[in-house]
């Protein structure tokens, strides 16, 4: 009962329309830009480009944001569940991110699902339930998350699920990308949520 009082907690209590708006907007952040943005920037940039060969960069910093964001503002476990699960399975499905090792990264949604929930939740509890630092929340959070998400690889890769032609770009992904990614998408929605702070305060 506390853990699902938890995932209903929000920093602002918004309208049910302007939750249901903001849920849309997320739930579609998460869908489709890991989906769309990595193959608009091999168009735009070529695929031979600096910006296309770090595109997991930049599609992950704009997906932690979306997550974050959820966190602080979006309620209730199903909702939370569906956002958790959009990004990776819109990622491996596109192809277009992680290219021939996308078959191979099938093995890690488990944990990615469950590192994207850790984020959620401990910002949530922490933030929300305890009312500590955004910050705080966001570096906990993100370790945690780094450390399923890699800890989950490594187990993994012990057992050579993985070619070893790969290992070295995946322990990356899975690892260093996680961590600037997560940290990116902390910093981003930061001023987004205080922009939501002073909308809701004139009106």
């Amino acid at each position: 009962m506390e853990r699902e009082n938890t995932l209903n907690k929000t920093i602002y209590n918004f309208s049910e329309k302007i939750d249901m708006i903001q849920t849309i907007i997320i739930a579609l952040i998460a869908f489709l830009v890991p989906t769309f943005l990595a193959q608009l920037i091999s168009v735009v940039f070529g695929k031979q480009s600096v910006i296309v060969a770090n595109s997991q960069i930049i599609v992950g910093s704009i997906v932690n944001t979306a997550l974050i964001m959820s966190a602080i503002n979006i309620k209730g476990w199903k909702k939370i569940i569906a956002i958790v699960t959009m990004p990776s399975i819109s990622t491996i499905l596109s192809g277009y991110i992680f290219g021939t090792a996308s078959v191979y990264m099938v093995y890690m949604i488990p944990a990615i699902w469950l590192g994207n929930f850790a984020l959620i939740y401990t910002y949530k509890l922490i933030m929300l339930n305890k009312n500590k630092n955004y910050f705080l929340a966001g570096i906990v959070g993100i370790i945690l998350k780094v450390l399923i998400i890699f800890g989950a690889f490594e187990l993994l890769n012990v057992f050579n699920v993985f070619p070893e032609k790969l290992v070295n770009n995946l322990q990356t992904a899975m690892g260093m990308t996680q961590l600037i990614t997560a940290t990116i998408g902390m910093i981003i929605a930061f001023p987004i949520s205080l922009v939501e702070k002073r909308k809701l305060a004139n009106n």
